[in-house]
């Protein structure tokens, strides 16, 4: 108790039973969540899931239904200008003026954030260089391409340099080379900050993040970090097989015969040329164990059957969202 008591009171952001109307449109029904000092949130969902809403909650643009959203304990609703001054925010939509330079649009924002004047130039350079942006700092806005602009929006969130940073989209339009490098600055800023980060990139996420909360229809519908969210699913791990059978293996005796080593689900075998069968099969999660491919390899030699190949793979990201996202649209 004593732990959960000092984790709730570590939390940068806190939000408790959630809830969003637009109208007679429930956008957000009863979220909950906190992230930590020095913890990165990936924030997925399909469109209109509900997390741009979540997001401008928190930044204090728009204000919930009912439920609670707190920053270092000041419930945003209550104290939208405090809150500003300890966020980064990177909406989906850069909000740019491209008739200004990239100097003339961060020290419009540093004035615009009340930095100080003397701290105005090293701010803005710190966050220039952060943001790979020394040689545009000249340039107008409106000659720059689309991931140049990502990065000088970028660069106005972490301007202030706040302890919590929301980026929503924050590599959207960026070329690979690009997006390299704005998750090595996600990730280092991640060191020091809160982060929470929407992406429809599901390798973010795996590469950058320290917990996954996916949300669906205003709900959320898994919150945890990755190994954790797979271990509570159905379907646990996949293996596949590569069999030298004797003789000529027919796939529905294979299949039979997989059946004796438990509750395996979704099997599939496929003969192919020389005697060889191909086996994909689910070992769900609740039977899953560490010695399970000692189990499958004494169960190959008891058929006589020789393993010519074994691997084994974990539920990814993708594997996650497409998951949880399909079955509660089947509901």
């Amino acid at each position: 108790m004593d732990t959960q008591v000092k984790q709730e009171k570590q939390a940068k952001i806190e939000v408790k039973n959630l809830s969003k109307l637009y109208g007679n449109v429930q956008a957000v029904t009863d979220v909950s969540f906190s992230v930590g000092d020095s913890e990165v949130l990936g924030f997925l969902g399909p469109n209109g899931a509900g997390k741009t809403t979540v997001m401008k909650i928190l930044t204090g643009f728009h204000f919930q239904s009912s439920g609670s959203a707190l920053v270092d304990g000041i419930p945003v609703d209550e104290q939208p200008l405090e809150i500003k001054k300890r966020i980064g925010y990177l909406p989906e939509n850069v909000p740019l003026y491209g008739d200004l330079t990239v100097d003339e649009y961060l020290t419009f924002a540093a004035e615009a954030r009340f930095i100080p004047v003397e701290e105005r130039e090293s701010a803005i350079d710190t966050s220039l260089e952060a943001c790979g942006l020394i040689g545009y700092r000249g340039r107008k806005i409106e000659t720059l391409s689309k991931g140049y602009r990502q990065r000088v929006g970028l660069a106005q969130a972490i301007l202030h340099d706040p302890p919590i940073l929301i980026l929503d989209e924050p590599t959207t339009g960026l070329d690979p080379n690009q997006i390299i490098e704005i998750r090595s600055l996600i990730k280092e800023l991640g060191k020091r900050k809160t982060v929470i980060l929407s992406t429809h990139i599901l390798q973010e996420v795996e590469a950058i993040c320290t917990q996954v909360l996916i949300i669906n229809d205003g709900r959320i519908a898994a919150l945890g970090r990755p190994d954790e969210i797979a271990g509570t699913m159905k379907g646990g791990d996949t293996w596949e097989l590569l069999l030298k059978c004797s003789g000529e293996p027919d796939a529905d005796t294979i299949r039979d015969k997989l059946s004796l080593l438990g509750n395996l689900s979704n099997t599939m075998v496929e003969i192919t040329d020389n005697g060889f069968a191909s086996a994909n099969f689910f070992v769900p999660s609740e039977t899953e164990n560490s010695n399970a491919g000692e189990l499958i390899f004494d169960w190959a030699v008891s058929q006589n059957f020789k393993i010519l190949g074994m691997s084994r793979k974990k539920l990814s990201i993708e594997d996650i969202f497409v998951k949880l996202t399909n079955e509660e649209r089947s509901k």
